[in-house]
């Protein structure tokens, strides 16, 4: 790829330095640390009785203020107005500076300076479109012509609608010019490598970063750049232009920022020399090569592949900037990423979803031979719609040209789950909508092509009751394994779930508000469609909020699990394992006889060390009032007497089943799943062992267990190994 940097002339606003006598010391205008706002005036809502303390109810993640405190218009959401007036104060310094976010409009969210009542400086938050940031960043007004006037500052917001807000701080005059702000600063690429590979530091100002292939806009991110050295690279893929012009284009940098000038142009990821190594990367839970990865999407098996889409940053450790990432596996345990799909565009950022192979071409997306895979997403921007995306391929997608399929119901609507119901010879999508006063609800809606979509139904629970919030998901599953005895399972986020009935338009719950998982961690879980009949399972991913801080990338997805439903004395109950697959992982095998255990007797698992870990056990209880196992500084303990799993000290229940307890621990470095009592509890748990910790063991208590088998499997990693990992996929 070859390249050239235009000349500063041509990249925006460029500030020059004057030469100036020795600084005189700054004068702090305000800094919004107290409990009020002091001698400023505030009329309205918007700006609630003090500065706030970062984030509030219902708002993005704000950052870039500094100390604790901010003012932040946000009270009460965007719908609230008001103003926040600064007393009288004498200008003393040539130069005004403070922290600025929020929303872009120079009438109605903006920080004014007024003299004599007059309007002589305004400035806004940079967001005036849905996606942006809340990072405030700073700005300066050059007063100098204004020496010894008597000034007000007045922080307004009279705007309701999207980024109807302000967010000010830390009003400071100051004898020393701050650096000064070059506008739409562009770099030109013509392509010849992969990938940008571009600087990110954790918690800088948040750029908007614009890529343009020949003057055309394709994406927009908000991305930290690093201004100096930074914490990691993230690869901007250009192959798709290669001998084309692209441009990167940045909207605001300051003038000593080498954002731009460091990036770095290559045919490999920059950094990646410890891909899939890295000291906190699980070795067989997927993550993301780099960026921050949250709900699994589109899950779908397609030309003999498991699909993996997810929610994904690429160009940062936290959330935001959402695409869907791709990767693609052919047994479920060894993936492989393939890049970014769904990208952001005028529409809002890609949300969550789902996926299904159109196998009679109902939608005419196919071609004769290749049913097209479909992607069904949301499109989180004002309005927030349903759209599709489709693929005969199964690497190269295509946004369908009649977006949105399904228009806005209410703003809180997303998170299409789409199946084909082959009673109806229908299409059905499982919506999640928010209505008036907070309720959540599950629209049903029918369509014979996957793009005309009608209302059929709307589920809110048993009784009124609102138990189903947001990425819903809606299955078969055969009861006791029994195929001629199905039920339907509806699933929401938080992996609550209920079992029924569903004729094609209106599902009937028969038992509601059903604990999924046990755990802590887990959420937005998905189970994969088209997976052939005569495979006969559902399986299910859920996002594993497994926290990497000082890595170039951030949270994983759990293992793929098996669903069943089992009957039980309250009824049908959801149970979870994992794969079988995974059995190709183990390196090492150790089993023990079946034998009696007591509080004397010695560690049967001494001197039996692992890094990545697969426990399994069936022990009777007898008299024993605690069995209890030591997995690399995690405490897993069955408590007999209350028949509860205790996880790192969470209690889960987990009822003997025929006076027996069946384990499996599954351990990696960042997390731990634990299933019990034949798969009814399933507690995943994030958790950071220590590296040097490799230890295992187990100990009974009060009385006497019976071991009838206990088996220690070593896993090997699921990545390549170093000298076959890629450095660029």
């Amino acid at each position: 790829m070859t390249h050239r940097l235009l000349p500063l002339a041509l990249l925006g606003v460029l500030w020059l330095v004057p030469t100036r006598s020795p600084a005189a010391s700054d004068l702090v205008v305000a800094d919004f640390e107290g409990a009020t706002y002091g001698a400023w005036t505030v009329t309205g809502e918007a700006f609630g009785t003090g500065p706030a303390q970062g984030t509030l109810p219902g708002q993005m993640r704000v950052d870039g203020f500094e100390g604790k405190g901010l003012v932040n218009s946000f009270h009460g959401g965007d719908g609230t107005t008001g103003t926040l007036t600064s007393p009288t104060f004498r200008l003393e310094r040539p130069y005004l500076r403070f922290l600025i976010g929020g929303g872009k409009d120079v009438e109605r969210t903006c920080l004014k300076l007024l003299i004599g009542g007059k309007v002589v400086r305004v400035a806004t938050g940079p967001n005036d479109k849905p996606g942006g940031a809340e990072t405030l960043a700073p700005e300066f007004w050059d007063v100098t012509e204004l020496a010894g006037r008597d000034a007000v500052l007045q922080i307004v917001d009279q705007a309701t609608g999207g980024w109807g807000h302000i967010n000010v701080d830390h009003i400071v005059q100051t004898d020393r010019r701050p650096p000064g702000v070059i506008t739409n600063a562009t770099r030109e690429f013509v392509v010849r490598q992969r990938y940008l590979n571009l600087p990110i530091r954790n918690g800088a100002p948040k750029r908007v970063v614009t890529l343009l292939a020949d003057g055309v806009t394709v994406v927009r991110n908000d991305v930290e750049l690093a201004p100096g050295t930074p914490d990691f690279w993230a690869p901007m893929d250009v192959g798709g232009w290669r001998g084309k012009t692209v441009t990167l284009q940045v909207d605001r940098l300051p003038e000593d920022s080498t954002a731009l000038s460091s990036l770095v142009v290559s045919d490999a990821i920059q950094g990646a020399d410890d891909l899939y190594r890295e000291p906190l990367r699980g070795q067989f839970h997927f993550s993301s090569r780099r960026g921050w990865n949250n709900d699994p999407n589109g899950l779908v098996y397609f030309n003999g592949e498991y699909h993996l889409f997810y929610q994904h940053n690429p160009y940062g450790w936290g959330w935001g900037n959402m695409h869907w990432g791709h990767a693609v596996s052919r047994d479920l345990v060894h993936w492989e990423e393939l890049g970014d799909k769904l990208l952001p565009d005028d529409m809002g950022p890609m949300f969550s979803g789902s996926a299904v192979v159109d196998w009679n071409n109902t939608s005419g997306l196919g071609k004769e031979g290749q049913p097209p895979l479909v992607l069904i997403y949301t499109a989180a921007g004002d309005p927030t719609v349903q759209g599709i995306a489709s693929s005969t391929d199964g690497r190269t997608f295509t946004k369908y040209a009649g977006n949105p399929v399904l228009k806005q119901i209410t703003g809180g609507n997303r998170d299409p789950k789409v199946l084909w119901h082959e009673p109806t010879k229908k299409w059905v999508m499982v919506l999640y909508v928010t209505l008036a006063g907070g309720k959540h609800t599950v629209h049903f809606f029918t369509s014979p092509n996957l793009i005309n979509w009608s209302l059929a139904s709307v589920t809110e629970g048993v009784a009124g009751t609102p138990y189903l919030y947001e990425c819903p998901d809606f299955f078969e599953l055969p009861v006791d394994g029994d195929a001629t005895n199905r039920k339907w399972v509806l699933t929401a986020a938080n992996s609550e779930y209920a079992v029924g009935t569903f004729d094609g338009t209106t599902f009937r719950p028969e038992h509601s508000r059903l604990p999924g998982h046990r755990g802590r961690g887990f959420y937005a879980a998905q189970t994969f469609s088209d997976i052939p009949a005569k495979d006969g399972r559902r399986i299910q991913i859920g996002w594993f909020q497994t926290e990497t801080k000082g890595m170039p990338f951030n949270q994983s997805m759990t293992v793929p699990l098996e669903l069943g439903l089992m009957t039980t004395a309250e009824g049908p109950r959801m149970t979870f394992a994992p794969v079988r697959e995974l059995g190709v992982l183990r390196s090492r095998t150790h089993g023990w006889p079946a034998q009696n255990l007591t509080a004397a007797s010695p560690n049967p698992l001494a001197g039996w060390q692992a890094e990545l870990v697969e426990l399994r056990a069936e022990f009777e209880p007898g008299d024993a009032t605690e069995v209890v196992f030591g997995v690399r500084g995690a405490t897993v303990a069955y408590d007999v007497v209350r028949q509860e799993l205790v996880v790192n000290g969470h209690r889960a229940p987990a009822p003997l089943r025929q006076g027996r307890q069946a384990l499996t621990l599954l351990v990696d470095r960042t997390g731990l799943e634990v299933f019990a009592s034949d798969g009814l509890t399933y507690v995943p748990m994030p958790y950071q062992p220590d590296a040097r910790d490799l230890s295992l063991s187990v100990a009974v208590r009060g009385g006497t267990a019976r071991f009838n088998t206990l088996t220690v499997h070593e896993l090997s990693s699921a990545w390549p190994k170093a000298a076959d990992s890629p450095k660029g996929l």
